[in-house]
Formats: C-alpha cells, sequence, structure tokens
C-alpha cells in the first residue's frame, strides 16, 4: 500500500505544480467561481457543454497543492461525461474525500482521482480538495453564487 500511496503523492504534486487545462476559455457555457476562505484557495471554473456533453473544461485560480490538483484532474475528468455521469462521479469523491480513515472501500473506478484517497487522514484539508467539485456543482447548476467551502 506504501507504494500506491507514494504513486498518489507524486500524481498530485505534479498536477499540484504543473496543473493540466489552466487557462482561461473565451466563450463557455457555463461557468463559476469558488473560495476556500480558510486557506484562500480560488478557482474559476469553465465548462464547454454541447448536446448535452462537456466538451471541455478548464479553470483559473490559485491555491494550495492540493486545490489546484483537485481542479487539474477534475478538468480532465469531466470532458467527455454528460452532468448526470458527472453528478454520480462527484457523489463517489465525495464520499471517497469524506470516508473514514482505512476505510476499505475500493475507490479504484474512479481512475486517478483515487489520488486524492489518503485526504481523508486529514479533514483540515478535505475542503481544499472538494473545492472545485464544489465549484462544478454551482457551474453545472449555473448558479451565480460564489461557492464557499464554508
Amino acid at each position: 500500500m506504501s507504494d500506491l500511496r507514494d504513486l498518489y503523492q507524486e500524481l498530485i504534486l505534479d498536477h499540484g505544480k504543473s496543473p493540466r487545462n489552466l487557462r482561461n476559455m473565451e466563450a463557455p457555457s457555463n461557468e463559476a467561481d469558488g473560495y476556500n476562505p480558510v486557506c484562500g484557495d480560488k478557482v474559476h471554473l469553465y465548462l464547454l457543454l454541447d448536446n448535452g456533453v462537456i466538451k471541455d473544461a478548464c479553470f483559473e485560480g490559485s491555491g494550495c497543492a492540493i486545490s489546484t490538483a483537485s481542479a487539474s484532474m477534475l478538468t480532465q475528468a469531466i470532458v467527455g461525461k454528460t452532468p448526470g455521469e458527472i453528478r454520480h462521479l462527484r457523489k463517489e469523491v465525495a464520499e471517497m474525500l469524506t470516508s473514514e480513515p482505512g476505510n476499505s472501500k475500493d475507490f479504484s473506478s474512479l481512475g486517478k482521482l483515487a489520488a486524492f484517497s489518503g485526504v481523508c487522514e486529514f479533514p483540515n484539508r478535505v475542503k481544499c480538495a472538494t473545492l472545485a467539485w464544489h465549484t462544478l456543482d454551482s457551474a453545472l447548476g449555473d448558479d451565480q453564487e460564489i461557492v464557499s467551502t464554508e
């Protein structure tokens, strides 16, 4: 398990240092802002929804490595999915992030997102990891309020 944990940490650090899809989108169909006042993480999520499918997703923002990596990996994970599929994925990610440490449930179906499975051991970092996902909910709902983790 230690080798897997090391691999997960490397993946999060890689996305934290070199985030994918960190850019502006000229004409998004949906977008939302999120803010974590506890540590100052900010994210602006852009989505391009076409014929009921996410065709493109990107973000701008600043924050800790976990917050940035979460937004980066989220944008990769949702392209090609419908809002219904994304809501199901979001539910699974939330369950993983808020599960009891040492939970024996297998989250490997989440693919690379399972890298965040260790975050549940650090309750103060859960909000960092979930900020982009809460912001995604707002973007899919076309909510104009800034999402806050508080």
